[in-house]
């Protein structure tokens, strides 16, 4: 555990592809952080299977945050003071915090049966129709359904009037429901909140202090992440005149109780450099 009064959250998904790779300059961003002793904790829908090749890759030394926060992966040993409630998952240590299949799956399938809306999970197509239906090499396509506590699913025939019923229904439910690209996600008690929470915890035990919490997404990503950091940087595909990171983020995308995010677009390119500087220096 490095000797640091800041930690980033940083939403990965638009910014390192499924087959590991990364929009220009992100390697070295990260190097970056790692040199000023940042820790940068990966925020990310996917599972850890997907991202086992990736993190080898980049050498990725510090936790992340898995399957639209289901759970907190720790590397071996990284905090001396262990969390309370921890389960092993392949070679890493994890904070559930959502319950871990088949929970899932049982409540997908009590929810279609109890709703009558027609649902297709993942983990059900043959090896040939899962490449179908999510474009992917067959290899890449098994990992999206190596999952260890959301369930992916589309349905099968519904109308908007359908969906939006079985949406009501999980959310009556306390079920976590997310649009996941062409498929939808469900979890039982998943909360990106309740990870981050435990992991700053973590964090303030460690270094016997304050963390000083950042989270880094693009505009996509905000909603999920943006209401649980404190200080917010937004990297806009938005084209801009300027270098200058001093740009406010739109309203539509700002949290409630939180000052706007401050704007790095993502055709500048100082882009990577510009938000390390406000990192390091703190100006968010």
């Amino acid at each position: 555990m490095r000797a640091t009064t800041s930690v980033v959250f940083c939403a990965i998904d638009n910014l390192i592809s499924p087959s590991g790779k990364a929009l220009t300059g992100f390697p070295q961003f990260l190097d970056s952080l790692a040199e000023a002793s940042v820790p940068c904790v990966w925020v990310t829908a996917r599972t850890r299977s997907q991202l086992d090749a990736t993190i080898r890759k980049f050498g990725h030394a510090e936790p992340f945050i898995a399957e639209g926060g289901s759970g907190v992966y720790l590397p071996e040993d990284y905090f001396h003071l262990r969390p309370a409630k921890t389960m092993r998952l392949g070679r890493f240590t994890c904070i559930p915090i959502a319950s871990p299949q088949p929970a899932a799956a049982e409540a997908l399938a009590s929810l279609a049966e109890e709703t009558g809306i027609a649902v297709a999970p993942l983990r059900e197509l043959s090896p040939r129709e899962l490449a179908q239906n999510t474009g992917l090499p067959q290899r890449e396509a098994e990992l999206l359904r190596q999952r260890d506590f959301d369930e992916l699913f589309f349905f099968a025939g519904a109308s908007d009037d359908d969906i939006l019923r079985f949406e009501t229904e999980a959310a009556r439910r306390k079920y976590s429901l997310r649009l996941r690209g062409a498929f939808w996600s469900l979890a039982v008690r998943a909360s990106l909140d309740n990870c981050a929470y435990e992991l700053c915890q973590l964090y303030d035990r460690a270094l016997h202090g304050r963390t000083y919490n950042v989270g880094i997404a693009t505009s996509e990503e905000v909603p999920d992440l943006f209401p649980v950091c404190e200080h917010l940087m937004l990297l806009t595909d938005r084209p801009s005149a300027s270098d200058s990171s001093s740009d406010r983020a739109p309203r539509s995308v700002q949290p409630a109780s939180r000052p706007a995010p401050k704007s790095f677009p993502l055709f500048s390119p100082k882009r990577w450099e510009l938000l390390l500087k406000a990192i390091v220096n703190r100006r968010v």
